[in-house]
């Protein structure tokens, strides 16, 4: 007949192999031996990380800034002067007094000789460099209260092309262009008028503002 301290102690070691296991089990929050157990809390809090360990940071989306949109050099006027045979420019139907009235002003030098400084001085000069002949037809169209260089011109009125006048500037020559006709100490001569364009490259396109 078996001892009953021996039975005893017996059950009790069955007893303590059937519970432990289910100790461990509720410790891992529920899985199973050898399974994957569920993250604790602070590990959830983390986004899923655990305690210590390096967290990949989310992708930002780049803004993208959008490029102001290059301006162009030339516009088409609404109606062309017309260059005439004596080196002479007819202002177009329809243009507004100042630029009819800056053309008249520009075919009183049209043919005069350039001279370096011409123009700044006085309004009314026996020659005209770049910059004095086209603040000559400005001022003649009540668009220029002042003499102005090349360089000041540079930031005259409003940037970009005009619709019936614009002003091609840089430190060392400016020329302007009214109603489609080009206005230009450089180039084909008698005349300042022109017909023949000239590239915008390399100078500062403004126009007088509301022309």
């Amino acid at each position: 007949m078996p001892h009953p301290v021996r039975i005893r102690s017996l059950a009790l070691s069955l007893a303590v192999l059937v519970v432990l296991p289910a100790a461990a089990l509720a410790s891992t929050g529920g899985a199973s031996p050898g399974g994957a157990a569920a993250p604790p809390a602070a590990v959830r809090a983390s986004g899923g990380a655990a305690p210590g360990t390096a967290v990949k940071p989310q992708r930002r989306h780049r803004v993208r800034k959008r490029r102001a949109p290059v301006t162009a050099t030339t516009v088409a006027p609404p109606a062309l002067a017309t260059l005439l045979d004596d080196g002479t420019a007819s202002p177009p139907a329809g243009a507004p007094a100042e630029v009819a009235a800056a053309i008249v002003a520009g075919n009183r030098i049209a043919s005069l000789p350039y001279r370096w400084g011409g123009g700044h001085a006085r309004w009314e000069d026996t020659g005209y460099d770049c910059s004095g002949s086209v603040g000559y037809a400005l001022h003649g169209g009540g668009l220029l209260a002042a003499s102005a260089t090349s360089g000041d011109l540079m930031a005259y009125g409003e940037r970009g092309p005009g619709t019936w006048i614009t002003i091609y500037a840089n430190p060392d020559h400016v020329y302007m262009v009214v109603a489609g006709l080009r206005f230009d100490t450089s180039g084909a001569r008698p005349s300042r008028w022109q017909v023949a364009p000239r590239s915008g490259a390399g100078f500062a396109v403004r126009h007088p503002a509301g022309f």
